[in-house]
């Protein structure tokens, strides 16, 4: 049974490269190593012109034909080599990496003025805080003055 079912595939069919092309494409890129790039910028030409001829030739489908208007919105895939990818350019972030980091950037910022007691939260914080500590103080002074007491008592009964 056909790929896709009983309709049969309703994908494309694969395009092959023409090794006459690849031949080709092989001898302008020797060529370039050798010329050392002078010979290199003509034929980057022709093989440019070459390539633009090839997908104007192509079969048109549908309106396509009688229509001369390109879709703004459709970017072409273009594929580069390895040269001419560069590695250093800095890498243009999306927007959720950008608001990750920016999220990151700010909790670090909040928690460095949190520590310095600087937000509102580190001052209500340190205002129970203070309080607390009164009360243990005072709590302590109340338990040693009634310690006080009981050994003033303990030792007026053993007289």
């Amino acid at each position: 049974m056909p790929r896709g079912g009983k309709k049969g595939h309703k994908g494309r069919g694969k395009q092959f490269s023409n090794p006459e092309e690849i031949d080709r494409q092989m001898r302008v890129q020797r060529e370039m190593e050798a010329a050392g790039g002078e010979k290199a910028e003509g034929s980057d030409s022709e093989e440019e012109s070459s390539s633009e001829d090839e997908s104007e030739n192509r079969k048109r489908s549908g309106v396509e034909g009688l229509i001369e208007i390109e879709n703004p919105n459709r970017v072409s895939q273009k594929s580069k080599k390895v040269a001419e990818v560069d590695v250093e350019a800095p890498k243009e972030l999306s927007r959720r990496e950008r608001e990750e980091i920016e999220k990151q950037k700010s909790k670090e910022r909040y928690m460095k003025l949190h520590l310095e007691g600087k937000t509102d939260q580190a001052k209500a914080d340190l205002a129970r805080l203070a309080i607390i500590k009164k009360q243990r103080e005072d709590a302590a002074k109340k338990r040693e003055g009634v310690k006080k007491d009981k050994e003033a008592d303990e030792a007026k009964g053993k007289r």
